[in-house]
């Protein structure tokens, strides 16, 4: 397997077939990969035997993604409203969890910790509707259209008062880690429901309003392709506006609706992902989010062909 070099690579492709996290990191390891990102599914468990390797310097960790190590609670899912709770107690736990997080992230040297921020939040999961209209009706149906309108009547609406909360949030947090010293990035990432914060503009408004701190913005790749094709943002214009702002990427490519798919090589489209790669070469921490069925073949292939082409990029 090729060397991945600086090139991270998240636990949520193999979490699920693992038990021991030893097992975990060397699977990954085996791909190449000197890097990890530990993703919330990682236990307190799963640690005690990854942290004698972080120790060693067998494995790097790039970046810990929000809550860290895992907590089963519903609550604070990475489908929540997160650090935009409207109840003060709960919102005040988000930011708990936060600095948890970060405090991890700091440990194990780590440069960034992922974050869902929050969402502008509905009385039921809209988006899942919207996508299964997508896929049988398509996007310029009546009935997309006409539920697409309502969401984003009620989206817009609330956008600022949530986008208030979670600024207040992490500037909580910024704070906290300013008074600790940590050197960490926290990067609000691009999600995957139309209803999820941020979109990129949101984040940009915020990055803005926290300017010093330590708050950039999480360029979910994918995530950003499907709420492009569902038409919450223009991806690729907007992108071009927030470039400068990103700290980090999560690598993987969408097949419709689909993501988390090896780029390149699952959509077989050579050209349109050509569009993320300054934003990958221009990332300070660069993660690969796959699924479980990408396999290392295709995973190197993938890698191969996103590095030959930054290269050929800049000459």
């Amino acid at each position: 397997m090729l060397d991945k070099g600086v090139y991270s690579f998240s636990t949520c492709w193999n979490i699920k077939k693992h038990t021991v996290g030893r097992e975990m990191m060397e699977e990954i390891k085996d791909l190449g990969f000197r890097y990890v990102e530990l993703n919330y599914n990682v236990t307190e468990e799963m640690m005690k035997t990854i942290e004698p390797m972080i120790e060693k310097g067998e494995i790097g960790v790039s970046s810990v993604h929000n809550v860290f190590p895992f907590i089963n609670d519903k609550d604070y899912d990475t489908d929540s409203v997160m650090l935009g709770f409207d109840d003060e107690e709960k919102r005040k736990r988000s930011v708990e969890l936060l600095i948890r997080s970060m405090d991890y992230a700091n440990r194990y040297g780590a440069k960034a910790v992922v974050v869902h921020p929050g969402e502008v939040p509905f009385d039921y999961n809209i988006d899942s509707d919207l996508k299964k209209l997508y896929k049988e009706q398509g996007k310029d149906s009546p009935a997309y259209r006409q539920l697409w309108q309502e969401m984003m009547e009620r989206r817009e609406r609330l956008s600022p008062l949530y986008t208030k909360r979670i600024q207040e949030s992490l500037e909580v947090v910024s704070e906290h880690a300013a008074k600790k010293g940590w050197d960490i990035a926290i990067g609000i990432e691009t999600r995957s429901r139309c209803y999820q914060m941020p979109s990129l503009m949101e984040a940009k408004t915020i990055c803005d309003n926290l300017k010093g701190g330590p708050v950039y913005l999480w360029y979910d790749i994918g995530h950003a392709m499907m709420m492009g094709r569902m038409g919450l943002y223009d991806n690729l214009k907007e992108l071009q506006e927030v470039q400068t702002y990103i700290y980090g990427v999560h690598i993987h490519e969408t097949l419709e609706l689909s993501d988390h798919w090896c780029p390149y090589v699952h959509s077989q489209d050579m050209a349109y992902f050509d569009h993320f790669l300054s934003a990958i070469d221009f990332a300070k921490v660069k993660v690969y989010e796959l699924k479980a069925v990408c396999q290392p073949d295709e995973i190197d292939e993938s890698h191969r062909l996103i590095t030959t082409k930054i290269a050929a990029m800049k000459g």
